[in-house]
C-alpha cells in the first residue's frame, strides 16, 4: 500500500464516543490499541484541553507496547523517539510549537515519510505542515472528573484502529 493509498481519506465515518469513568479505562483502551495490529505504523493526534489525560493515555499506550523505563512528555523538546523490538514510536508535542521552519529544521519531513508509530498531542499548532491522522482522539473532562472520548478515523488504518479501541 503507498502512502497515498494509507492516508486516503475516509469520507462519512461517523465519530466513535466513549467514556473513561476512571484511569483503568483509559489503560485498558491503550492496551486494546496496542493490540491492533495498524498501531505500529499508524499516525494518531491527540486533542484536548491541558489536564484532559492526553500524556496520561501515551504513557498506557507506549507501556502497552513493550516501552521500558521513563516515559517523558516532549512538551519542550517537542518530540521524544521510542524503540520497541526494532520499532520506531516517535511521541511529539506540539504545545509549544509556533514555527514551521522548527519542522524542517529538526527533520520532522523524514520521520512522518519513514515507517514506525506517530502520536501527537496538540497537532492543531503544527497543522499546516502535518500529514493527514489516521486516528483523531478527543479527549474531554467531564464534571466528575470522568473522560468523554471522541474518536474520528480519517484513513482506512484508523478506521481499523477505531475498531479495535
Amino acid at each position: 500500500m503507498t502512502a497515498v493509498e494509507h492516508h486516503a481519506p475516509i469520507v462519512g465515518t461517523p465519530p466513535c464516543r466513549l467514556a473513561w469513568p476512571a484511569e483503568d479505562h483509559t489503560r485498558a483502551f491503550a492496551e486494546r490499541l496496542a493490540a491492533c495490529p495498524g498501531i505500529a505504523d499508524a499516525f494518531v493526534t491527540l486533542q484536548g484541553e491541558l489536564g484532559a489525560g492526553k500524556t496520561t493515555l501515551v504513557r498506557h499506550l507506549l507501556r502497552a507496547l513493550g516501552v521500558q523505563g521513563r516515559i517523558k512528555s516532549p512538551t519542550y523538546a517537542v518530540v521524544e523517539p521510542y524503540e520497541v523490538d526494532g520499532r520506531a514510536i516517535w511521541h511529539f508535542d506540539f504545545y509549544r510549537f509556533d514555527d514551521p521552519r522548527e519542522w524542517e529544521d529538526a527533520g520532522f519531513r523524514d520521520i512522518f515519510a519513514a515507517s514506525g508509530l506517530k502520536i501527537a498531542e496538540w497537532p492543531d499548532k503544527a497543522a499546516a505542515v502535518l500529514p493527514a491522522a489516521d486516528l483523531e482522539i478527543r479527549i474531554e473532562v467531564a464534571d466528575d472528573d470522568s473522560r468523554r472520548v471522541e474518536l474520528t478515523a480519517h484513513t482506512v488504518r484508523g478506521k481499523e484502529l477505531a475498531a479495535c479501541a
